[in-house]
């Protein structure tokens, strides 16, 4: 394989020649220039990323830590994370914890050991980052989406899940339903506990009781949006209406409700929690609390490269706010 050395030496010029002229960062003479690019594709010679990244200590690469899921909402935020890093200059390179601790800090140890320049993390509160691994790269710039697992400098960017949930429970209300239940997350989830203390608050201001069952824990997943809406259907006094704490879940309920030959809205009011691409397109549309994935993507990854520039600022801790998306579902 050759070297920038030897295409110094059949060019006839220095090293740092053929490097100025691969990276572009200093003058040289159009003559000089052909003849390098010439001596390169003469010796099909590729410049080594691993040397160049120790030379300038930066890899322009980006390590994320994502919990796999059947829920669209991470893919489409993975998506708008990967465009944000290609629109800067940045590579990402993606890894799965699957829920499991033990794989989670393996994969965390590797991306550290490969030099990304920074680090998103979005795991699950259930396991915990080890902070012993953390600890060994404290140089490494860190942004916690949607949740800080621990105490430390990184900065974390969040979603107001208290008031998406009381603003979806509140819509409900004002569209004069009563019986009003909630699916939520698991509840070693902040945004799930944050989602229903929404729900009750909305329901406690308009003085309404909130019955025995209607509060169903779900898991922010298709099937468990179907089972949990099974179990509200079986009730002696169904719900008239559910806020269900993801669209995921939601797309679960609409199974159940077909399955029960229910009609939404007629027969029963559903509103959703993300605003995944799929919610436009369910019959009827479904109304839910959007969530900023492309922008968060953004936020996310311009937080992150300030922190890189400037490791010595304080913790920043972000918060989106949620907006309503009234369409068909109630």
């Amino acid at each position: 394989m050759a070297t920038m050395k030897d295409v110094a030496r059949l060019a006839g010029v220095s090293t740092s020649t053929v490097s100025h002229v691969i990276n572009k960062d200093r003058f040289v003479s159009e003559a000089i220039r052909l003849r390098v690019e010439d001596a390169i594709r003469t010796l099909n010679y590729a410049p080594s990323a691993l040397a160049r990244s120790l030379k300038l200590n930066q890899t322009r690469t980006i390590g994320m830590l994502i919990t796999a899921s059947s829920n669209p909402f991470f893919s489409e935020l993975v998506r708008g994370v990967e465009r944000s890093c290609f629109e800067r200059g940045y590579s990402l390179v993606l890894c799965n914890t699957d829920g499991d601790e033990q794989r989670m800090n393996r994969n965390l140890e590797t991306l550290l050991q490969k030099r990304v320049d920074g680090l998103l993390l979005l795991c699950t509160e259930t396991h915990q980052p080890s902070p012993a691994i953390m600890k060994r790269y404290p140089a490494i710039p860190t942004v916690m989406m949607d949740w800080s697992p621990f105490d430390g400098d990184s900065d974390v960017i969040q979603d107001n899940s208290l008031l998406g949930g009381d603003i979806a429970t509140r819509y409900l209300i004002d569209k004069g339903y009563t019986r009003i239940a909630c699916v939520t997350g698991p509840l070693d989830k902040t945004p799930a506990r944050l989602r229903l203390e929404g729900y009750r608050a909305a329901m406690r201001r308009a003085g309404l009781r909130v019955a025995e069952d209607y509060e169903v824990i779900g898991d922010f997943e298709f099937a468990g949006g179907l089972r949990a809406t099974q179990s509200l259907l079986a009730l002696p006094e169904p719900p008239q209406a559910v806020f269900m704490g993801n669209d995921a879940m939601a797309v679960g309920a609409y199974q159940a409700l077909y399955q029960a030959g229910l009609r939404i809205p007629q027969d029963i009011a559903l509103v959703g929690y993300d605003d995944i691409e799929l919610a436009s397109y369910m019959t009827p549309p479904l109304t839910t609390i959007h969530q900023p994935k492309d922008e968060l993507g953004e936020l996310a990854i311009d937080v992150l490269i300030h922190r890189m520039a400037q490791p010595e600022l304080q913790q920043q801790r972000l918060q989106l706010t949620p907006v309503l998306m009234v369409r068909g579902s109630a």
